[in-house]
């Protein structure tokens, strides 16, 4: 079966435990979590749980299915990159001694990324976007020698007007209605 990397976005309530939960479905499973993103969302009584999981698409459908089934799951929206903004952090230490700092300067430049520290010997770079862009700004920083990088899980929101929060309340405002 193909793999195919899928982006979803688990609109949770803001409770302990939910994420061990959400989590643990996902070891039980055996499915391998490429990213995980948590956070606070414009509702502080809801978190937005952000996963990229690779999965074939039958495996990817029993897992949605399966965490429809969790009690503190309100919302699973899959982000396909056509219809969704998808960014990663990354900081990337660097070697940059006096011969090879200004060469540094123009990858950070040319990749619109931040120099967030500086030493002797080295810079932290600082480096938001897609995935395409983080690992074509790695392989560029490679030759100089990247001594330590920490990067973070994907974010991501759909296009549009409307908040995933916006479509939860309408359609339980639908429900409640019929």
């Amino acid at each position: 079966m193909i793999s195919h990397r899928h982006t979803l976005s688990v609109l949770v309530e803001n409770k302990p435990g939910v994420l061990a939960r959400v989590s643990g479905l996902f070891a039980r499973r055996a499915f391998n979590i490429h990213s995980l993103a948590v956070g606070p969302t414009d509702d502080p009584e809801l978190s937005r749980i952000t996963l990229v999981v690779d999965t074939d698409y039958e495996s990817f459908d029993q897992l949605t299915k399966q965490l429809n089934k969790l009690v503190n799951v309100i919302k699973i929206t899959e982000l396909e990159e056509s219809n969704s903004v998808q960014r990663e952090l990354i900081l990337v230490k660097v070697k940059a001694d006096d011969a090879s700092r200004t060469s540094v300067i123009q990858i950070v430049e040319l990749f619109r990324a931040h120099i967030v520290d500086v030493v002797p010997d080295a810079v932290t770079i600082e480096a938001t976007g897609g995935e395409a862009k983080i690992k074509a700004l790695l392989a560029a920083l490679e030759p100089y020698g990247v001594k330590e990088i920490v990067q973070s899980g994907a974010v991501a929101i759909g296009r549009g007007a409307r908040s995933l929060t916006e479509i939860v309340a309408a359609e339980r405002k639908q429900l409640r209605g019929a």
